[in-house]
């Protein structure tokens, strides 16, 4: 990110919280995913899905705060005293406190106190954004919610499958050509960019945030780093802090993944909820 400024799109704005509950019914089919297991050794695998339904949306800070409520839960973040903060959301009276940061990626700051409902540390709140996608949650954090909702995270296939809505070649989950009006990325300027005000369906599937805002954990263990038996799990969708062209960061399109151990956090990492039917919700949308 060094020699560039980047402004934040807009912040997080999904569904209503009286919506986080609704899902939508996927039908299957079969699809070609690409994979490597090196540069000369890339090919495509057929892939066949059954049918499952997937939540509209990630998961709301209502939502979660209702799962804690209920659960008396306490997540990994709160547990630890800390999480990982995106540099410009932080205070300076906070920045003054953080004592070291990681070399490969000094935008990180790791913040005494983050967690879902300080995401950004001391001083910051859900407050007045209850309707937004829960962030500071790790995988396992994310799994006992499914659990308490009798549902489950989707597979990566699962998710790229209902990102696709059918459009197999296709680089957005809305077709071929990028939109910004679709997504919430990074934008690569001088001057501030201005806030989306309401948010638009990402996929002919009627799912929403397909791309863009938060990264959202799945199912799908992902290869761990050579010489590393750490254990690490598929994020999809990419983030406001990553770009549609791929100058910072990763390359925002459906394909797009990443990996991150089972008890990590930070301000860009949520989730939504999958099922394959048969604890199906009375609000499913059918």
């Amino acid at each position: 990110m060094a020699g560039r400024r980047f402004q934040q799109r807009v912040a997080f704005v999904v569904t209503s919280s009286a919506e986080y509950d609704v899902m939508v019914a996927i039908p299957g089919g079969s699809m070609r995913k690409r994979s490597s297991a090196g540069a000369e050794d890339e090919h495509e695998t057929e892939i066949r899905l059954l049918p499952f339904l997937l939540d509209k949306g990630p998961v709301t800070n209502a939502a979660f705060r209702q799962f804690v409520r209920d659960q008396k839960y306490k997540t990994e973040a709160e547990k630890f005293g800390w999480s990982f903060v995106f540099r410009d959301f932080v205070s300076d009276d906070v920045k003054s406190k953080v004592t070291h940061t990681i070399p490969s990626a000094p935008w990180w700051l790791p913040v005494q106190r983050a967690f879902w409902r300080q995401p950004a540390g001391s001083g910051s709140s859900i407050g007045a954004r209850l309707d937004f996608p829960v962030v500071q949650v790790s995988w396992n954090d994310a799994r006992a919610f499914c659990r308490w909702k009798r549902k489950t995270l989707p597979t990566e296939d699962q998710w790229e499958w209902a990102a696709r809505g059918g459009l197999a070649r296709a680089s957005f989950p809305w077709g071929k050509s990028f939109r910004a009006n679709r997504s919430n990325l990074w934008q690569v300027s001088e001057t501030s960019a201005t806030d989306i005000t309401a948010w638009l369906p990402s996929t002919p599937s009627r799912l929403l945030d397909m791309l863009g805002n938060t990264w959202e954990w799945t199912s799908s263990p992902f290869p761990a780093p050579p010489g590393s038996r750490q254990q690490m799990f598929v994020l999809r969708g990419a983030s406001w802090i990553d770009t549609a062209d791929g100058s910072a960061n990763h390359r925002a399109e459906v394909g797009a993944k990443m990996g991150n151990t089972p008890d990590s956090a930070s301000d860009n990492l949520s989730f939504r909820c999958a099922s394959d039917g048969h604890e199906r919700n009375a609000h499913a949308d059918l």
